[in-house]
């Protein structure tokens, strides 16, 4: 079903609801208790954090729930549906549009000079632009993540580079010279099912999306130039369009010793790879005209139905506070969202973390658009009958264009 008629449809259900009187949204009228969806593993522990906001708070309980993240898209649409959802949900960021246009997130503009902590100045620029959808403050920060180069600090020294490729050109001619080590060996590993990664290369050259132009910009010469370069690297032998090999492994044994990805993998590689502790390290995002990455992460938001808005802010403001956001990272080791938290010792000082803080200053986020998915998984496949099917790029991306310019037209 096409996603403007779906979006017209909760807005429906919620209008009729909303006539005939309502459904409870789960957390009660008469209590003092706030319902708080929360995804993955972040939903496991959340409790023990919401715990200590009952001490500060007594006259208010939180009731958490953990989603995992493979059920929580539905488990939200019936949410919206039947207006039974929670006070407080968790959001990816790439799903906050989405939800937002179907009217099923509050409006928080109203609030928000009641609550310092939701300055949007008080979070990375790229996060900050997650909070609004349309001219409504439809989220707020409450962990974000970004990708950065992983590399093998011993096989770069081999090739000639002490230090990690910081541009372009370097990263070509590092990766280059990786590859031509055997038949066996890849330069660079670049995962061809990451909807975010051909945008990172086309914001490191310059690339900007519009979202008044019905195909977003994606006809701007800084985009072709950037897609030009992510394929050559298919084109050239340097990366492989080979699925099923496991990267942590390919890592290993050098078959792939640079590839892109997040601070999950910092921990991924501590366990599953001890040996090559001291033969590799992280380096922020090689740039042509700018060092860019994407910013992504979850938001707090807060239910349209739901009937405990002021509580429910005293909990997210409470989750967002500069203590609070710091215990979290140390709780569940995700990234703090507050720009202030990275001058705590634990992250300022490690020196991995530190890369991630400093490229996170740069990292943008996809554009607030109801139709992302299909703007990021058409390019994916257009990317792939090119390496794959060997079909003619410039040919692919007037393609692309057309359907996004249709999609967003529709």
């Amino acid at each position: 079903m096409n996603k403007k008629i779906v979006s017209l449809f909760f807005v429906f259900l919620l209008t009729v609801s909303a006539l005939l009187g309502g459904c409870s949204n789960g957390s009660g009228k008469d209590d003092n208790t706030i319902s708080v969806w929360a995804m993955g593993e972040e939903g496991k522990k959340l409790g023990e954090i919401a715990k200590k906001f009952e001490e500060e708070n007594p006259e208010i309980k939180v009731k958490v729930q953990a989603i995992p993240w493979e059920n929580a898209h539905d488990k939200l649409l019936t949410a919206v549906a039947s207006q039974k959802g929670p006070d407080v949900v968790q959001l990816g960021t790439t799903w906050v549009s989405e939800f937002a246009d179907a009217g099923a997130l509050l409006d928080l503009s109203e609030h928000m000079k009641d609550y310092p902590e939701f300055k949007p100045e008080n979070y990375f620029d790229g996060a900050a632009k997650t909070m609004k959808y349309d001219d409504q403050i439809v989220g707020i920060p409450w962990y974000v993540e970004t990708r950065v180069l992983f590399y093998r600090t011993d096989l770069l020294k081999e090739a000639g580079y002490d230090e990690a490729p910081a541009t372009w050109d370097e990263l070509k001619d590092a990766a280059g010279k990786l590859a031509d080590r055997g038949d066996k060996y890849y330069g660079l590993d670049i995962a061809l099912n990451d909807q975010i990664m051909p945008f990172i290369f086309a914001w490191q050259n310059g690339f900007e999306f519009d979202t008044d132009k019905p195909n977003l910009n994606l006809d701007s010469p800084k985009f072709n130039e950037a897609l030009e370069y992510y394929t050559s690297y298919f084109d050239e032998g340097i990366s492989t369009t080979a699925e099923g090999m496991d990267i942590v492994q390919a890592f290993k044994d050098g078959v792939k010793p640079m590839f892109f990805s997040g601070p999950w993998m910092v921990n991924i590689l501590n366990e599953q790879a001890p040996d090559l502790e001291g033969k590799w390290a992280i380096a922020t995002m090689p740039k042509k005209e700018q060092v860019a990455s994407s910013i992504g992460g979850s938001n707090f938001s807060i239910f349209s139905s739901s009937e405990k808005v002021e509580e429910s802010l005293k909990f997210i403001s409470y989750m967002n506070e500069v203590d609070t956001q710091v215990e979290w990272f140390k709780t569940s080791n995700t990234l703090p969202s507050r720009v202030e938290a990275w001058e705590d010792p634990a992250l300022k000082e490690d020196e991995m973390l530190a890369t991630f803080g400093k490229q996170l200053e740069t990292a943008k986020a996809s554009p607030q658009i109801q139709n992302w998915e299909v703007v990021g998984q058409e390019l994916l496949n257009a990317i792939e009958k090119v390496t794959v099917g060997d079909a003619d790029l410039e040919k692919e991306l007037d393609k692309y264009r057309q359907k996004v310019k249709e999609s967003n037209e529709e």
